[in-house]
């Protein structure tokens, strides 16, 4: 009985030990695709001369590096047909402009042309209604004790509009973001709320308002969603399954990932008390 009680640990013991080995499968690996982070965003109060364009590509599941594109020409034209060069800085994949011109309501045009493809995406530059009052409550949460964050803003009257929330915390590395639109506050005074239950004092916030279109609503309705169940950040590399309004004109089956979007903000800081 001594013997087989012995055999049974050794082979348990063997079991075990296996499960921990890793296993590396064999994936298929794509083509790479364009990824393309394009987000024009005008903060209250600047003049948004200042803009940066990224550009990446995908890369196979196991790599632990992020390809950068380097050496393509990209621009934005506005419809009066004014050109907005980007240069690639020192930073490879990075493109800036220092001369932009945001005007709100304005439809814009990027062109990106790399390894001989073209790229193009149409937006229309969106204001947002400036942040008025930031209330904290102490008794907030399902348990009505966590600390709650309500940013107020006056929604403007007769009009369609569509928000991106984004909460930056000192106390945790991700940010929180979450899309809206004022089908049923509109005209009216209304706020974003904080997403962390774990708010304490001396803990600080950034909080910033975007107002962006229909169609990149729902595009981030889309993205928050997948990565909110992923926990990862709707900014990190786009899932294949979701495609931005970046068309390839060159070849529209190998199409590029990413979105080209111009938005107004309005930012504030919050220390919690």
């Amino acid at each position: 009985m001594k013997k087989i009680a012995l055999y049974f640990l050794i082979i348990t013991a063997a079991l075990v030990s296996s499960c921990e080995d890793v296993v590396q499968l064999d994936l298929k690996t794509a083509a790479p695709k364009l990824v393309v982070t394009a987000s024009i965003n005008w903060k209250k109060g600047t003049t948004g001369n200042q803009q940066k364009i990224y550009l990446t590509t995908t890369s196979d599941f196991y790599s632990q590096n992020i390809p950068k594109v380097s050496n393509a020409i990209v621009y934005i034209k506005n419809s009066s047909n004014v050109k907005f060069d980007f240069v690639e800085t020192s930073v490879k994949g990075e493109y800036l402009c220092t001369n932009f011109v945001p005007a709100l309501n304005e439809n814009y045009t990027l062109t990106i042309i790399s390894q001989g493809t073209t790229y193009t995406a149409t937006e229309t530059m969106k204001s947002v209604a400036p942040i008025t009052e930031i209330v904290q409550n102490d008794m907030g949460g399902f348990t009505a004790d966590q600390i709650e964050i309500k940013t107020f803003y006056n929604d403007p009257s007769n009009e369609t509009n569509f928000y991106l929330y984004k909460y930056s915390y000192s106390n945790q590395v991700k940010s929180n973001f979450y899309v809206d639109q004022d089908e049923f506050f509109n005209g009216n005074k209304f706020f974003s709320i904080s997403q962390n239950d774990e708010l304490k004092k001396g803990d600080k916030i950034e909080i910033t308002h975007y107002g962006i279109s229909k169609q990149y609503y729902n595009y981030m309705s889309v993205l928050v969603s997948i990565s909110s169940n992923s926990g990862g950040s709707p900014f990190q590399s786009p899932p294949g399954t979701i495609r931005g309004n970046v068309i390839n004109t060159t070849n529209s089956s190998n199409y590029p990932l990413g979105y080209f979007s111009l938005s107004e903000i309005d930012t504030k800081n919050y220390v919690i008390e």
